[in-house]
């Protein structure tokens, strides 16, 4: 990873944690763009998919109110992702007017090698770092985005 002048070793305390995150999310797209090779899905769309992976029942509002875009816009994907055969939707039975979304197989062997891309980057953007000191970058990152 190039880093901008700013980031010095002996000024990273100094650094806001913003510019850290906005470097390896521009780090990760760039790994994304010169890895990930599929005409039916772009790397914009692929978050979509892998939240749907960890999530149990996700619903189509909570896509939208998690990624904070239309829910038009996360119809038009959603149906799109079913047409490739990746989700199925079907209605919640404890409220009929809520669509549950699940990944079928195809879409758990499609984000199986989504997780092997991410996999591959963080083994990447780690590899000077310790077990034990990704073990503790990980606790911290969770304490930062639990509050």
């Amino acid at each position: 990873m190039t880093l901008p002048e700013q980031f010095k070793k002996d000024n990273a305390e100094n650094i806001f944690i913003y510019h850290y995150v906005e470097e390896m999310i521009a780090n990760y797209r760039k790994y994304l763009d010169e890895t990930f090779d599929d005409e039916n899905i772009s790397t914009s769309e692929l978050p979509f998919l892998i939240r749907i992976r960890y999530s149990e029942k996700t619903t189509q509002k909570e896509l939208v109110e998690l990624f904070k875009v239309s829910e038009g816009y996360t119809a038009k994907l959603l149906r799109k992702f079913e047409d490739l055969g990746y989700i199925t939707r079907c209605e919640d039975p404890a409220n009929r007017r809520k669509k549950i979304v699940e990944l079928t197989e195809k879409g758990c062997e499609k984000t199986d090698e989504l997780i092997g891309l991410i996999d591959s980057w963080e083994i990447n953007v780690t590899s000077k770092m310790s077990d034990d000191e990704v073990r503790l970058l990980k606790r911290l990152l969770y304490k930062v985005v639990e509050s």
